[in-house]
């Protein structure tokens, strides 16, 4: 949404979209010309048909769902504006607009036909009808330029529910290009059941209503005054039971009388007419066409093509799931067949007919991964590679290409047909005067998909010997992060698909993904301790977060026009702070504004216990009037939170007397970090105020202005940079105000700055003495406590295989590397091929760079590669430098069974599975004769045909073991129909055998597996 003021900057011509057609590629769907312009549509299929109002030919054409083929028409009263049928299929009632200049109250018609016998009947409205909507009971509301009327098909009587301050649609003759809908400016739409009916009027004028019928009530909630840029447009949609409705590009709340926008599209523009939605209840879709920024598209993530698209989004948040080329523009209402095969929608050219359930059928594009993060390291400065999966969703063979502009990166092949698995790699050559992550666009194009596939980005990490800290990649928009030191979690903003992402703050794995309500902000800890706060750039609610469970355990709903972008908590209240605006509406009352808001925010007291809100009348003896990008940071100890605003602003509240006790503007202008800690010391920018809210002192900005700040009793740690794409810097200050402190760089750039984020945390510490989270480019980086630390050499104490920690290794196997100072952080990794470079580690053996599972301190976890035979040195390579050379030998096969399985209270379980009931073997599932095992080991050396180290094992063909072993229970020789890798495993190995009859009974009975001159015993009960 965009602000008046905004729309001569951005010039009609860009902003006012009219027709257009796909200029390249394929698209979705098939439209029906009907020769006029269509104004609504019913679908009838009980009758296989669709009514399509033909606004401007004056009748009513009749299309055929099996075909799409218009076979009839019925010619009726001029100007068929709004279309209803009833639930029992029994009556189509037809709604003819006649608001003529002059005034003739007689052309403002409503015509029934009862479809069963063709019978039509005439009736005469006086005031121009608007809209209309069948309910369960069989009556009709109407809504009309000044009533709600109902009206009963069966005997004709009318009766009038309420009235309300005339609307004013134009009058006819209307200007010349000027569609249906913006001549009556209404919609009106029942829900599912029948019992609700959501309308909007006046849509894009002074006089803006969103009115709720309830059918059970007989009773018009007070309509709610709203004014909106860019204009809702009257497309309304409703859920099945009526609690929700889809208006415009906004959805609507309510329980009958208290409504709240619970998500809105992030980035529409101004369109006269092209609009459409409807929502599918049962599977908690919307599927909309809304006019937005990327229409044109401006490049990255999508293809710059002037195409309309249909958005497959998340019922609750929006949250796009696919993107659909249509062969024209969505103009009007929208409808879906039962079960949500097929969408009927108003077109340009009159009716347009999608079979989104049979999307499957339809070629389109799909990336295995948002983001391909590619890091050089001190290992070696050959080519970098990583593998990139190009499918089909409907499993379709679907030609593609990739292409990018920067010099030193290729894509091989960077064309083919799905599915398809392309090789991104780097030239670390081409980087090296890069000192931090350069984020590249790999774009995605075919000329017969029908949707409109996401671009790759490619990050390349260059990090310097002397720079610090463990990236870990977050596709998308990240919009804040916070470090939960109590359950050693990182929470995750991502605002472009509205979710909370959960990371563990051990391995930094994510751990759990929760929906969020639409384009999160910022998050904070309630006071209890126990929730999370979440407030939103495009719904009106604050999302509440049971951090124990990591589940929503409520929204807080606010005034209406009220959008919390900040939200901190005291021991006394909780705030937020809300971009919100009101006008005069037509009938001299407010209106609440949707959208970007014209007004100013203000700030609303929160009950995150009772899911309440109210604006509080004045901030102490200031008023209660901020900007937009006002931002609050809350004290850790409850006692304050601080307030701080773009044009230079700063407030402080107090819990003692819950109240605001300091206002400020010492500087005109404001950004970058905000923190307050609980000794009365705060930041804003590179600013260090008293408990007064008085400046106190400036940071350093010799290595760029001050991103984020976390204070830590007296002092803190500071965050900095000076470009996007180079390294950040990472301070110590001990105490504040504080001379310069000699800044440790950071792999990469820290989160900058941007419109909608002008105040950032950027860093977030987990439990003192661990690791700082930092917001950087690739997503966050991990920064270990004592970054600034001296950092010594590694040191080697023994290389074991990592299925039992015994000595024997083999090429190919997974082994553990012990000893001390071998990383900075602990870091587990599930990307695929395994890296050969963690957390600014890397392992060579026998000058071979190793794969990486896992690095830490004091252990590394990796593979070894296959072409490692006979005597063997390995070192490892860290900021701090190279060790010496630790010495060992690998056999050409080294079996080994894992020992690592658990069932319930047991571990340390040889990896033994029983393929009767799928589970370990155990003493209480022993083995049985006849029975198939499948046994999971490492160390079994080469296969056919040859796996690359980090790779993992194929399933077309299976890649089997060169040298077969044999296996024996009690001394008896079990059939093997298996020896090789497991499919989709690095570094693990299956054999699968079959129990003979007579095998020996007992409690440990020897199971041993022999290959070449190694054998391996393990003990397992065994039972007739």
């Amino acid at each position: 949404m965009r602000l008046k003021g905004c729309l001569v900057a951005i010039g009609l011509g860009a902003v006012l979209l009219t027709a257009s057609a796909p200029l390249d590629g394929a698209s979705f769907g098939t439209v029906v010309s009907i020769g006029g312009q269509a104004s609504d549509i019913v679908l009838d299929q009980m009758r296989g048909v669709v009514y399509v109002a033909n606004f401007t030919a004056n009748r009513i054409d009749v299309v055929s769902t099996a075909d799409n083929t218009i076979h009839s028409s019925m010619n009726v009263a001029p100007q068929p504006g709004a279309l209803a049928m009833s639930m029992d299929g029994h009556y189509l009632l037809a709604a003819h607009y006649g608001n003529w200049s002059p005034t003739d109250p007689q052309r403002n018609l409503i015509t029934l036909i009862d479809l069963t016998s063709g019978a039509r009947q005439t009736f005469i409205m006086g005031a121009a009808p608007l809209g209309v909507a069948f309910l369960a009971n069989g009556q009709a509301l109407i809504v009309t330029t000044s009533s709600f009327v109902l009206f009963n098909p069966a005997s004709g009587g009318m009766q009038t529910v309420t009235t309300f301050a005339a609307l004013a649609p134009l009058a006819l003759p209307a200007p010349s290009a000027t569609f249906p809908q913006q001549i009556t400016e209404t919609a009106l739409t029942a829900s599912g059941d029948g019992n609700t009916v959501w309308g909007l009027g006046g849509a894009g004028t002074a006089s803006e209503i969103v009115f709720q019928y309830s059918a059970v009530l007989n009773q018009v909630a007070p309509p709610l005054a709203v004014q909106s840029i860019p204009p809702l447009l009257p497309r309304v949609s409703v859920n099945a039971d009526g609690s929700r409705a889809m208006i415009g590009y906004a959805v609507f709340g309510s329980n009958f009388g208290s409504g709240v926008v619970l998500a809105q599209y992030p980035d529409p523009v101004i369109s006269l007419n092209i609009a459409g939605s409807a929502i599918d209840s049962a599977n908690g879709i919307i599927y909309a066409q809304i006019p937005d920024t990327a229409y044109p598209a401006t490049g990255p993530p999508f293809t710059a093509r002037n195409i309309p698209v249909l958005y497959v989004m998340d019922a609750a948040n929006l949250k796009i799931r696919e993107r659909l080329t249509l062969p024209e523009d969505m103009v009007g209402r929208a409808v879906l067949s039962n079960f949500g095969q097929t969408l009927y929608a108003v077109s340009e050219s009159g009716l347009m007919v999608l079979p989104v359930g049979a999307v499957n059928q339809y070629p389109r594009l799909v990336a295995s991964q948002e983001d391909v993060l590619i890091q050089t390291n001190v290992c070696g400065n050959g080519v970098l590679s990583q593998p990139l999966t190009i499918a089909d969703p409907g499993g379709n063979h679907t030609a593609f290409s990739i292409s990018v502009s920067q010099a030193g990166v290729t894509v091989t092949p960077s064309s083919g047909v799905t599915p398809a698995t392309v090789q991104v790699s780097v030239n670390p050559a081409a980087f090296q005067n890069q000192a931090g992550t350069a984020s590249i666009p790999l774009v995605i194009t075919s000329q017969t998909a029908v949707n409109q596939p996401q671009h790759v980005r490619l990050l390349v990490s260059n990090p310097g010997s002397n720079q610090r800290g463990t990236i870990v990649n977050v596709p998308g928009r990240v919009s804040d992060i916070m470090a939960d030191p109590v359950r050693n979690l990182v929470y995750v903003l991502r605002q472009d698909t509205d979710q909370l992402l959960v990371y563990d703050g051990t391995t930094y794995a994510l751990t759990a993904t929760l929906p969020t309500a639409t384009t999160p902000t910022r998050m904070n800890f309630a006071i209890d301790g126990q929730h999370l706060l979440v407030g939103h750039e495009n719904a009106q609610v604050i999302d509440v977060f049971d951090m124990n469970t990591l589940r929503q355990s409520g929204a807080i709903g606010l005034p209406f026009g009220h959008y919390a972008r900040s939200v901190a908590a005291s021991n006394a209240s909780t705030l937020a702070v809300a971009r919100n605006g009101t006008a005069s509406s037509a009938s001299g009352g407010a209106s609440a504004w949707v959208g970007v808001l014209p007004g100013p925010s203000e700030v609303d007291r929160v009950d995150p216990v009772n899911l309440v809100s109210a604006t509080l009348p004045a901030l102490g003896v200031w008023q209660n009037q901020l900007s937009a990008d006002a931002t609050l940071a809350p004290a850790p100890n409850g006692a304050t939170i601080l307030l701080a605003d773009s044009n230079g602003n700063i407030m402080l509240y107090a819990a003692t007397g819950d109240t605001f006790v300091a206002s400020r503007r010492d500087f005109s202008v404001l950004q970058g970090a905000i923190a307050a800690s609980s000794y009365g010391s705060y930041i804003v920018g590179d600013n260090v105020l008293n408990g007064s809210v008085v400046p106190a002192g400036v940071l350093d900005t010799s290595v760029g202005a001050t991103a984020g700040f976390a204070f830590v009793n007296q002092g803190g740690f500071r965050l900095s940079g000076a470009s996007a794409s180079g390294p950040g810097a990472m301070e110590n200050l001990p105490a504040l105000p504080s001379a310069a402190v000699r800044p440790t760089l950071v792999v990469e750039s820290p989160v900058t700055p941007g419109v909608g984020n002008v105040f950032t945390r950027a860093i977030s510490p987990l439990a003192v003495g661990t690791n700082l989270i930092a917001q950087t480019t690739s997503g966050f980086t991990v920064v270990a406590w004592s970054y600034d630390a001296v950092v010594t050499l590694p040191t080697i104490s023994s290389v074991v295989n990592a299925a039992n920690g015994g000595q024997a290794v083999a090429p190919g196997g997974l082994i553990s590397i012990m000893g001390q100072q071998m990383s900075l952080v602990t870091l587990a990794t599930s990307q695929i091929p395994l890296p050969t470079a963690l957390a600014q580690s890397c392992v060579k053996v026998n000058g071979t760079p190793v794969p990486l599972l896992l690095v830490s301190n004091q252990q590394i976890n990796a593979q070894l590669p296959y072409n490692v035979t006979g005597n063997a040195a390995l070192t490892i390579m860290t900021p701090g430098g190279e060790s010496d050379s630790f010495y060992f030998t690998v056999s050409a096969t080294a079996p080994t069974v894992f020992m690592s399985g658990t069932a319930g209270p047991l571990t340390g379980l040889a990896a033994v599975v029983r393929w009767n009931n799928g589970e370990l073997v155990t003493p209480t599932n022993p083995i049985h004769a006849n029975d198939w095992l499948e046994i999971y080991l490492t160390g079994m050396g080469a296969t056919t045909p040859a796996v690359p180290a980090g790779q993992p094992g194929p399933s077309n063909p299976f890649a089997v073991a060169q040298a077969l072993p044999s296996v024996t229970l009690g001394g008896h020789a079990l059939t093997v129909s298996y020896a090789g890798m497991a499919p989709g495993e690095v570094g693990v190995y299956q054999i699968d055998a079959l129990v003979p009859p007579g095998v020996p009974t007992g409690i440990n009975v020897p199971l041993e597996i022999s290959q070449g001159d190694v054998s391996t015993p393990i003990s397992e009960r065994v039972v007739n």
